[in-house]
């Protein structure tokens, strides 16, 4: 992986912040991406927003993607360009936790602070026997008296590092290599046959389900476009007008009529409806999206869209979608545009 044994401190925040709530395998394309792009702190800092946003399509979590542009304006105009080298100061920073903050402290700096991710949780939890749940405060304090205890204080960022590859390549989730594992003869999950029982989790996710109705509205070669605004999922990405049901509401003749000639005042003999061939689901830590797009073809700009965003179809790549609306815009074509 290109960040193992990185000095820099921007590289390490950089792939830190990649690989929050993102495999591996899915983060390590998008940080070379950004590398190449943004080389530095100085270059990501005068980046356009809606650029790294685009960068950034994919990865989920977009307030990661605010929080980037945010510390990086603040490191360069704020602290000349230099980051922070104390533990302190980095967690000061805005999007930076606990465990980013002793990364970059131990990795860039090789100060004595130990790192505790998914992978050490379930290193100690078996190794040590250890039946308290990780999400919880308790098992959060637990767990990182053992991670101080046990720091190697003079290597902290080779001991960090071997001890997060160790959870990742052998101590694995599913399927550990106890066979292979050097560990195991004083390994306290191995001898009393409880490897699969750890690490524990107390709660359980409940996704609740939201209801989007999509109506992409087209004009000759425009669109009709919104931002989100914060406060929700895909704050500040690109959108069209949405309609949110509290259920999958039934396609009649009452449901466009109540949406474009009640609520959009249109009128339905100048419009052209295409309705949606499928439902697209999308899932995301606490909630399921079911999505349909409706095509609305007008012949002259509604008085209700006069101030709207009307944007050029052959325009939307470069602009940063939801990952359902790109899919969607995908199998339009509206990318070839």
């Amino acid at each position: 992986m290109p960040w193992k044994g990185e000095k820099e401190p921007y590289k390490i925040w950089l792939s830190e912040i990649i690989l929050q709530q993102t495999r591996v395998e899915q983060g390590w394309a998008y940080y070379e991406k950004f590398i190449k792009t943004y080389p530095t702190i100085q270059y990501l800092a005068k980046a356009n927003e809606n650029d790294v946003f685009k960068l950034w399509e994919g990865l989920g979590y977009y307030n990661r993607c605010r929080n980037l542009l945010f510390t990086a304006k603040y490191i360069v105009h704020e602290l000349n360009g230099v980051f922070p080298n104390t533990y302190e100061g980095l967690i000061a920073l805005k999007g930076v936790g606990p465990y980013t903050a002793a990364a970059i402290a131990s990795f860039a700096y090789n100060q004595p602070h130990a790192v505790v991710d998914g992978n050490v949780y379930r290193v100690f939890s078996r190794y040590f026997g250890i039946h308290t749940p990780i999400d919880t405060k308790k098992g959060q304090i637990q767990f990182n008296k053992i991670a101080i205890d046990n720091l190697a204080k003079k290597k902290a960022g080779i001991y960090n590092q071997a001890l997060m590859d160790f959870g990742a390549t052998v101590c694995k989730p599913m399927a550990p290599l106890c066979a292979e594992c050097i560990m195991r003869s004083s390994c306290n999950a191995y001898t009393l046959n409880k490897v699969g029982q750890l690490p524990i989790k107390e709660k359980v996710i409940q996704r609740k389900n939201r209801y989007f109705d999509f109506f992409c509205f087209k004009l000759g070669n425009k669109v009709l476009i919104q931002k989100r605004e914060m406060g929700d999922i895909w704050a500040g990405l690109f959108q069209f007008y949405l309609v949110e049901n509290d259920k999958l509401v039934k396609m009649d003749t009452q449901f466009y009529d109540q949406i474009l000639s009640h609520q959009l005042m249109l009128d339905m003999q100048l419009v052209n409806l295409k309705q949606p061939a499928k439902v697209y689901t999308q899932m995301l830590t606490h909630q399921q999206l079911l999505v349909r797009f409706h095509i609305i073809e007008l012949n002259s700009i509604a008085k209700v869209f006069e101030n709207g965003n009307w944007t050029a179809i052959k325009s939307l790549k470069k602009l940063a979608f939801p990952k359902t609306i790109n899919n969607f815009l995908a199998e339009q074509n509206y990318f070839q545009s």
